[in-house]
């Protein structure tokens, strides 16, 4: 009796910055446990983030350094399919063919468009100055991302519900126009239940973010990370006061990251905040402890595939290798439905 066939969750990871702790917690550790439930797609959306990075040097160096991050962080290439976009050139084929049956009203309404245009018009400016036309047809591109590897479900934060939505209507259309011929799957967004997280605090307090400039960066040496953690700020409770640990950033950031083998501290730290006679110094010195344990084995490991001749591209030339099969087979038919093949 032949075994059910797997559903597929895709996750693209756009390579604007440097991997911080906020990345971990909220993309990398809740992706990566869907490669146990799915035929588990990953890839570095490169392409995307030319709306923003025009540094060929940068993008280069980001794109190496967001892959090598996922692999340290325990992504497994022998069991997903792990690539870079633009080792990818069926995407760009079929990002030309599904422009051509999406309705600009629907690109009009998109989130980051309108976000931009009602600065400009905030500023007095032109509505669409500044505004390439990367950045207004950007969901078209990330909707080929999601269809041509015939993904079931992608896992987003509520922001980018949007993004699958219109993956899911650009695919209706073409279902609408070519459906005898070839169909596409209709994608379904994973999205995180309501309350089942806390925001993770950055530097400053506020949510951890590039934009920001508040993060903690995953693979800092340990003196850096060290000094970075004693910056996050603390009020002035005098250490014999009782605290409370949901209000202070440091104990959010512990409570989010500790591993499970680490959940015997983060009561008992609880415990003796709420008790008093524990300082916020003491907190940082725990939190540092208990990260720099987390981190460092992850460290090591990405400072070694970043090296020449590490393992890294042979993966991700695997990776393309497998990925282009996959969308071949979906440009394949949708070039015999429009009448190209």
């Amino acid at each position: 009796m032949s075994q059910p066939v797997a559903k597929v969750s895709l996750t693209g990871i756009k390579p604007t910055g440097e991997p911080h702790l906020g990345n971990l917690i909220g993309a990398i550790r809740p992706a990566l446990r869907l490669a146990e439930q799915y035929d588990s797609v990953y890839f570095i959306a490169d392409y995307h983030a030319l709306t923003t990075i025009r540094d060929p040097k940068l993008l280069r160096q980001y794109s190496r350094s967001v892959a090598a991050a996922w692999l340290a962080a325990g992504l497994d290439p022998q069991r997903t399919t792990f690539y870079v976009q633009s080792d990818v050139p069926e995407i760009f084929e079929l990002n030309w063919i599904l422009s051509c049956v999406t309705g600009k009203g629907l690109m009009n309404r998109a989130h980051a468009y309108k976000a931009a245009r009602d600065r400009n018009l905030e500023a007095g400016e032109d509505p669409d100055a500044g505004v390439n036309m990367g950045l207004y047809n950007y969901p078209i591109l990330m909707a080929v991302d999601i269809l041509i590897m015939e993904s079931d479900v992608v896992p987003v934060g509520r922001d980018q519900v949007q993004h699958v939505e219109y993956a899911a209507d650009i695919a209706g259309s073409f279902n609408h126009i070519y459906g005898k011929s070839y169909s596409f799957k209709i994608p379904q967004a994973i999205v995180p239940e309501a309350g089942s997280g806390q925001t993770l605090p950055g530097l400053d307090g506020r949510k951890m973010s590039k934009s920001y400039d508040n993060t903690i960066p995953l693979f800092l040496p340990q003196n850096q990370l060290k000094k970075l953690v004693r910056r996050i700020p603390t009020d002035s409770t005098p250490v014999e006061d009782p605290k409370d640990p949901d209000s202070s950033a440091v104990f959010q950031i512990l409570e989010q990251v500790a591993p499970q083998s680490a959940a015997d501290v983060v009561a008992d730290t609880r415990k003796r905040l709420e008790a008093g006679g524990m300082g916020w110094g003491e907190l940082k010195n725990v939190l540092f402890e208990v990260l720099n344990t987390e981190l460092a084995p992850m460290r090591a490991r990405y400072e070694a595939l970043l090296e020449p001749g590490s393992e890294l591209d042979e993966a991700l030339a695997e990776g393309a290798r497998k990925a282009r099969e996959r969308a071949g087979r979906v440009l394949s038919s949708v070039r015999r439905a429009i009448g190209v093949g």
